[in-house]
């Protein structure tokens, strides 16, 4: 089966401030605002909504195909696909700009100060859809250029190719109409809590009306879960997924990637069992946070196998 992936690829370069914003940040000069916060250091992770949710599946023994926009910063990042097995192959490079890159300072108290730069990923991928195939292909539609994440829907539609999509952070740029559109025929409409609730909203439609536009809406809900939601001749199925144990929470950033990983991997089995296919994101998502950035956490396939037989009993893959 082939994996088409897109969304963002970014680099994520986290910075420790070694005090508290609130020390140097006078409230009666707001107006004038004019700091610097001298760090103690500066870690750079590969991230981005496509390289985290391939680089999940390739820890689960999949190929997926990242369809992205990067700049002409990318060889270090292409290089870490290749470590990965992950073809790159399908991602435009645009020389006039620098990847996307979010810049994140966090004091002692974990406040955070973020700078996002979308470099790259402003522009469209101008991704050929010749030689896709509704019979041996499967999309994830995940946050990234907006112009992509609105054609590529449309072109998954004209040719019958089942798609999850996963609006995420890029919900408040779209309206109703598109939005509407965009879930409507889906595979899966998957996203987290607060995003449904935003989705109810821009849409005007209720949860009902939601579930049956899509064939499935999956809620992940962090250390509660997630629900599965279908529609049933009027009637709401609902189906809660218990969170998977984890020995210790480190950072909770890239689990929804992780989840999705395992959910795509999941859908692949025989039989394509929707809600194993989630307990398998479950059990992704809970390495993702014992370890610090959205790709640094390993797993091999017996130990994602042991940690998904202990909290479901039964083998994942």
């Amino acid at each position: 089966m082939n994996i088409l992936v897109s969304g963002s690829l970014a680099y994520d370069r986290i910075m420790d401030f070694p005090g508290r914003f609130a020390d140097h940040i006078l409230p009666d000069k707001i107006h004038i605002l004019n700091v610097c916060f001298m760090i103690n250091g500066l870690k750079e992770n590969f991230g981005g909504t496509a390289g985290n949710i391939a680089y999940t599946l390739s820890l689960l023994g999949e190929t997926p195909n990242v369809i992205a926009t990067a700049g002409r910063d990318f060889e270090h990042y292409r290089q870490w696909l290749r470590q990965c097995d992950i073809p790159s192959h399908n991602v435009t490079i645009i020389e006039e700009e620098l990847t996307a890159g979010a810049y994140i300072t966090t004091d002692m108290s974990d406040n955070q100060i973020t700078a996002f730069n979308p470099g790259a990923m402003k522009h469209p991928t101008r991704f050929d859809f010749e030689f896709v195939d509704p019979a041996r292909d499967i999309a994830i539609v995940a946050p990234g250029n907006l112009e992509d994440m609105f054609e590529f829907i449309k072109v998954y539609k004209q040719r019958g190719i089942p798609y999850i999509f996963d609006p995420g952070q890029s919900l408040p740029q779209w309206n109703k109409a598109r939005l509407t559109e965009m879930i409507t025929g889906a595979k899966i409409f998957i996203s987290n809590d607060y995003e449904l609730q935003l989705t109810i909203e821009t849409t005007f439609a209720s949860l009902e009306e939601i579930a049956r536009m899509a064939e499935a809406v999956i809620t992940t809900k962090g250390e509660f879960g997630s629900t599965i939601i279908r529609d049933n001749n009027g009637e709401l199925d609902k189906t809660d997924i218990p969170p998977v144990g984890v020995k210790t929470v480190c950072d909770p950033t890239g689990a929804g990637d992780a989840y999705r990983g395992g959910l795509i991997k999941g859908l692949l089995m025989p039989g394509g069992n929707l809600e194993h296919a989630a307990m398998m994101g479950s059990a992704a998502a809970s390495f993702s946070v014992e370890t610090y950035g959205t790709q640094n956490f390993r797993f091999t396939r017996e130990e994602f196998n042991e940690r998904f037989e202990s909290n479901f009993r039964k083998v994942a893959y």
